[in-house]
């Protein structure tokens, strides 16, 4: 791991923005903003956004908004307003921002019913959104999930399905290494590194998304740190707080040191 390090937070706050002029001095180089609650890019926003980028010499990532959206949707106005959704992010972020991470869809009550329609449809989505990246000179990083069964996206063999059948060249896979935790299958999808253009930093107990600084949980870093010893991207130490992400900071650092 060589260390690009953003920071990212999906804490509901009054002023998310205000984190970024205090990520470099933190040790940052990045900010991933998380298309959420208050923090997400709107026209009304988009100054704010725009003077970060101008202000700060940070590298800006941004993360798809997620919440009452799905991509595997069999309610096609839901599905067509989620494409919509995640379009309209691509295009508000592409002044400041090449790289966009996005969650597959995942399983409704009727696409447990029907999972090769919902598969076909979370496909279809994410060509959509990565041809419309391709036009903004974007790229678009697609995430393993955590440990839910309705998610699409849990094991590496559902990943690189998707990868090869979306087939396009601007899309990628950011390994989030907290949820390959939950699922106990963080060493296979370790074997992946090829196509990792993008990771996800936090810690757990193996069981749920806690998002706990590194070094707090299970997860095995040392490994990680060897299995991506190339690895020239970013990492995104996403955190409930600044002063949790600085102590996940300070303890990859301490890694890569050891590497």
């Amino acid at each position: 791991m060589k260390g690009l390090f953003s920071f990212s937070s999906s804490k509901l706050v009054d002023r998310p923005f205000d984190w970024a002029y205090q990520l470099e001095d933190l040790g940052y180089t990045g900010w991933e903003i998380v298309n959420e609650g208050r923090q997400r890019i709107t026209p009304e926003n988009l100054a704010d956004a725009r003077k970060i980028a101008e202000a700060t010499e940070l590298t800006i990532t941004v993360h798809m908004p997620y919440s009452d959206l799905n991509l595997a949707s069999l309610n096609q106005p839901i599905w067509e307003e989620t494409v919509h959704q995640m379009k309209s992010t691509l295009s508000l972020s592409s002044e400041f921002a090449r790289l966009a991470v996005v969650h597959p869809g995942h399983l409704s009550p009727l696409g447990m019913q029907m999972p090769d329609k919902a598969w076909t449809q979370n496909i279809l989505g994410l060509q959509q959104i990565c041809d419309h990246a391709a036009e903004l000179d974007m790229r678009i990083a697609v995430e393993n999930m955590v440990n839910m069964p309705a998610l699409l996206g849990r094991r590496p063999e559902e990943i690189e399905g998707i990868i090869e059948t979306v087939d396009r060249k601007n899309l990628g896979f950011i390994l989030d290494v907290g949820h390959a935790n939950t699922n106990g299958n963080l060493e296979k999808f370790l074997e992946l590194k090829e196509k990792v253009i993008h990771v996800h930093v936090h810690d757990n107990h193996g069981e749920r998304d806690e998002h706990l600084p590194v070094g707090n949980g299970t997860v095995p870093w040392e490994k990680v740190a060897r299995a991506l010893h190339d690895y020239s991207g970013r990492l995104v130490t996403e955190s409930r707080s600044l002063e949790e992400g600085k102590r996940s900071l300070n303890r990859l650092k301490k890694l890569m040191n050891r590497d």
